[in-house]
């Protein structure tokens, strides 16, 4: 098992953690900051390092139960299990990466009531399929997410049960992935007051702490994925 630590604090950017095992398929740790490929989202990269060698992490991805994997380069040196390494993250990367996660949440909370079905973070481009058969306009879309973004509203998280989940359906935008189950537990992401949330969802990404922290965006293309399959396409704008 893998403890990870971004679900506390997803702003740690390097750690010192135990090898438990490594072979070519990927290096587990006892405890990591580096988020494993799902929901959408890519796994983090990096380096790792231990007494006389590093190499590069080029994507964190699950393993077998609660084991994350820290891919690294066909024919790198492995650490001997029970080594001590220092890993670091691609902080740049990893953090573009939580903005646009975030920034996608505001994307949902603009299209109420529409199914989500399907979507990719991305460091350049994200994008969400909507079951939708007459989107918002590009421009109206981009003017709505960069006023919740100027209104810098708190994103945090809370767990509830699987039964509160249950009981509540609503909270579920996607309609091709389901929260992982079977801890008990289900993760929120919610943006906004406790009292009156922008939007709240199941969620096991990475995000900022505020809607100011991802900067502006812009709604750059719209398809048509199918008869009510609608994608969005959105940037960040830097600078």
């Amino acid at each position: 098992m893998t403890e990870v630590l971004y679900r506390a604090d997803s702003y740690l950017r390097d750690l010192t953690a135990c090898v438990i095992s490594a072979d070519p398929a990927g290096v587990v740790l006892d405890r990591t900051i580096f988020y494993a490929r799902a929901g959408g989202q890519p796994g983090d990269s990096g380096i790792m390092h231990w007494e006389g060698a590093d190499a590069a992490i080029l994507e964190a991805v699950k393993g077998e139960g609660d084991a994350i994997l820290h891919k690294l380069p066909d024919g790198a040196a492995l650490p001997e299990p029970g080594t001590e390494v220092r890993v670091a993250l691609d902080w740049q990367r990893r953090h573009r990466l939580m903005r646009m996660h975030s920034a996608m949440h505001l994307l949902c909370s603009l299209i109420p009531g529409a199914g989500v079905t399907g979507g990719q973070v991305g460091a350049d481009k994200s994008r969400l399929d909507f079951d939708l058969a007459e989107p918002p306009t590009k421009e109206s879309l981009t003017e709505g997410l960069n006023a919740l973004i100027a209104a810098d509203h708190p994103i945090s998280d809370t767990w509830i049960s699987e039964a509160e989940l249950d009981a509540n359906p609503g909270l579920v935008r996607t309609l091709s992935v389901q929260p992982p189950r079977g801890s008990g537990q289900i993760r929120l992401v919610r943006i906004g007051s406790l009292e009156a949330p922008v939007d709240l969802q199941p969620c096991g990404g990475t995000h900022v702490k505020s809607t100011a922290e991802i900067g502006r965006v812009e709604v750059t293309k719209m398809e048509n994925k199918g008869r009510q399959n609608r994608r969005i396409s959105i940037v960040l704008v830097e600078g």
